[in-house]
């Protein structure tokens, strides 16, 4: 497999308390996706300083992409303080302004939305103008355009979720997500309530909801395909979500079934909950042989 995916966001260092280490959903997901063959890219941008020089370095030690990676001269890489006291509910710190709040649009970022087979995106890369600004005009190239909420608050905006959600294909958001979106959309708490009343508004094909330890469900034309998701004994929940996105895409560019979409998601999801960290390393084998 070789599809093309293009992943716009930020890019990080997780300040835990043991030791920095590098992150960012949309990192994670573009790791993830070259670790099962796929061609990902990720739009983002590092400072020009120590920590932007590490984190460039550690994506080509990966082996991953560099190319659509941006270097800001006024602006710092970003950090973020990790709270790990509750291992399956992370707290997170989030330093602003950084280097990816400032991603300027160029034609080389345009032509490689144009040629990708998927775009992702989500909401904490836009909480600036400049970022949001990109995203929009790139939004406006007919890819699969995959929204992942991941709603970090202080730092999201429903006014603007509402202008992506008008440009969205694929719609994931967790469980707390589920119960923010009910409450701004006036609908039941519930996912056929939200998922009817968004599937009514907004273009959307299909929406796929996350609950952590119970696993994960899609709704599609009115219809809901569920999976109780693995057990494993959680190390930390870094990047499981990441990693669930990153199976499902996977899995659905190859043109697998509801049914063994959730499960390769659900089955990549458990296996890095169940590492430290959000980019941990593993092969098929290793995904397949969870549940087993």
């Amino acid at each position: 497999m070789s599809n093309k995916v293009v992943i716009f966001g930020e890019m990080l260092w997780d300040c835990l308390p043991s030791c920095p280490v590098p992150g960012g959903a949309p990192m994670n997901v573009m790791l993830n996706l070259t670790q099962l063959g796929l061609n990902a890219q990720l739009i983002s941008a590092v400072g020009d300083d120590e920590d932007g020089e590490n984190l460039l370095q550690f994506l080509k030690d990966f082996p991953a992409s560099v190319e659509l990676i941006q270097v800001h001269h006024n602006q710092p890489t970003s950090k973020v303080l990790v709270d790990t006291s509750d291992k399956e509910n992370m707290k997170y710190t989030i330093v602003s302004p950084v280097a990816w709040d400032f991603i300027s649009f160029n034609d080389r970022l345009e032509q490689a939305t144009q040629s990708a087979e998927a775009f992702v995106f989500g909401t904490l890369s836009v909480r600036n103008q400049p970022s949001l600004e990109t995203l929009l005009r790139l939004l406006q190239h007919q890819t699969l355009r995959i929204f992942d909420a991941n709603l970090r608050p202080p730092f999201y905006n429903f006014q603007v979720i509402k202008k992506l959600l008008h440009l969205t294909d694929i719609l994931k958001i967790n469980e707390d997500e589920l119960e923010l979106f009910a409450a701004y959309f006036s609908t039941d708490p519930n996912p056929k309530s939200l998922c009817g009343h968004l599937d009514k508004h907004f273009p959307l094909t299909i929406i796929c909801i996350t609950m952590g330890a119970k696993g994960a469900a899609i709704y599609q034309n009115g219809q809901f395909t569920h999976h109780s998701g693995y057990r494993v004994e959680v190390e930390d929940s870094i990047g499981a979500g990441d990693a669930f996105l990153s199976g499902f895409i996977y899995s659905y560019l190859a043109g697998k079934d509801h049914e063994a979409t959730l499960d390769f998601a659900c089955k990549i999801g458990a296996l890095v909950a169940s590492r430290k960290g959000g980019t941990v390393s593993y092969t098929l084998d290793e995904i397949q042989k969870i549940g087993t």
